[in-house]
């Protein structure tokens, strides 16, 4: 009889894929980010009268007169009170829809999981836009900041960028292609970063706000009308039941293959901890870098944004070299020591070369997130893609919720003593994460060996 034939190969990837989608949202976010908080330090320092930071330069805030001090760091207290507000309330909305929708894209698709979060995103530009043309009240970018995540905010469009790789690409090649996708994050930050500065130097904030609406109606429609479908067996599903939200709690509480969900918490865990302190150092670095000694000015700042989402360009070609020589997990273990450097220097900056060092040292930094994203993926059968990461779309919001919390809080009440000690606290925790990961690597070694060890010796006691 003649053989069966062989199972059909898993699909690819289609091109175009995700890439576009997650480069215009981030895009978005990247330029909408450092105008924010540069609008509200302008506005709430022009409301008190401070005027030490301006678009000419830094000439009057390293310089200024002991009397203007307290009012400088009145301002950038308030300013941090401010993120703090603005980006908790979003934040909570977004942790509840995130994680409704997740598990919903299981079954409607990933499509409608990307378009809802860019119209949210572009909802968002627009309140902005109005608050810089009519000059509202700042407490208006609270407002767009409940829209965005009501509708999943940015987190989503990540998260089901992810669930879809994880659709289209088989284990093998999974952590590649999560980093391929991470780089995309970096390419699209840094280009939002350069292009920002420099142009709300010269052309102020309301044309930069348009182009944060662009591109995340460009990415809505992108999603809507470009992004091929990859959930193969779609059926109709109702948003609004518990049952998106069980999905989740089932994944780390199945009774079934236990040491794979021991490995899925503590991985969650340590993605926990790594992604709070990336979150909480990148909320602060705008505000580090406008205040004294430094008194960057808005070219620098865009330069000092594209440095940082740099890190996620070299942190793919780093990656792709080192997995030639070493396992994924010893890879992490060389980001999460170059991200610890990286903010201890930063941390103790006080001119501009040494805070270009700082950022210099993160360009491995980025290479763990990759690796934990497919080490989780790989846990969970196909059908659990959805949910896992809805789940890690829920850790996201949870990082961005206590890293918000926990350093916009830690920076005003550290400011008299060391204002670069919220990221020397960061550096701290890092250390937890990377005694997770090789705690799991070594524990995984012995298993194997004792395994190796049973095998061998059977035939003698035989």
């Amino acid at each position: 009889a003649a053989p069966p034939p062989p199972p059909p190969a898993r699909r690819r990837c289609p091109l175009p894929g995700a890439e576009p989608l997650l480069f215009l949202a981030t895009l978005s976010l990247g330029l909408q980010g450092p105008l924010a908080t540069q609008y509200l330090w302008d506005r709430l320092g022009a409301e008190r009268g401070y005027s030490g930071h301006n678009a000419t330069g830094p000439a009057g805030c390293g310089n200024g007169s002991a009397a203007a001090e307290p009012l400088r760091q009145e301002v950038e207290a308030l300013v941090a009170r401010w993120n703090l507000c603005i980006n908790l309330g979003g934040f909570l909305v977004g942790l509840f829809s995130a994680t409704l929708l997740g598990p919903w894209s299981d079954s409607v698709g990933r499509r409608p999981a990307l378009v809802l979060p860019a119209v949210g995103m572009a909802a968002q530009a627009a309140v902005y836009l109005l608050v810089v043309y009519r000059r509202l009240h700042v407490a208006y970018f609270l407002l767009g900041r409940l829209l965005s995540g009501l509708l999943g905010d940015y987190n989503l469009i990540l998260a089901t960028c992810f669930a879809y790789v994880a659709d289209t690409s088989d284990k093998g090649a999974r952590t590649f292609r999560v980093a391929v996708l991470e780089a995309c994050l970096g390419l699209a930050g840094m280009l939002a970063s350069v292009g920002g500065g420099q142009w709300r130097k010269a052309q102020g904030y309301i044309n930069p706000f348009w182009l944060v609406l662009a591109a995340s109606l460009a990415a809505a429609l992108y999603a809507a009308f470009c992004l091929p479908e990859s959930v193969k067996q779609r059926k109709p599903a109702k948003l609004l039941t518990l049952s998106h939200y069980k999905a989740v709690y089932r994944l780390y509480t199945a009774p079934e293959h236990l040491g794979s969900r021991r490995k899925l918490a503590l991985y969650s865990l340590a993605f926990f901890l790594l992604v709070t302190v990336h979150f909480g150092a990148k909320d602060l670095f705008v505000l580090y870098e406008l205040g004294s000694p430094l008194c960057w000015a808005a070219d620098l700042i865009g330069y000092g944004s594209a440095a940082s989402y740099l890190a996620y360009l070299s942190s793919l070609g780093g990656l792709r070299l080192l997995q030639l020589c070493l396992e994924d997990t010893w890879v992490a273990e060389i980001g999460l020591i170059s991200n610890i450097s990286g903010l201890v220097v930063i941390s103790l900056a006080t001119t501009t070369p040494l805070m270009f060092t700082g950022y210099g040292i993160l360009f491995l930094s980025m290479a763990a997130t990759p690796v934990i994203r497919a080490k989780l993926s790989k846990l969970v059968s196909e059908t659990e893609q959805g949910a896992l990461f809805a789940s890690v779309a829920c850790v996201e919001g949870l990082c961005s919720l206590v890293a918000t919390g926990v350093f916009n809080s830690l920076y005003p009440a550290t400011l008299h003593f060391m204002r670069g000690f919220p990221f020397l606290f960061g550096a701290v925790i890092l250390l937890i994460p990377a005694a997770i990961i090789g705690w799991i690597e070594i524990w995984d070694s012995n298993q194997d060996y004792s395994q190796f060890s049973d095998a061998s010796l059977s035939p003698a006691d035989g």
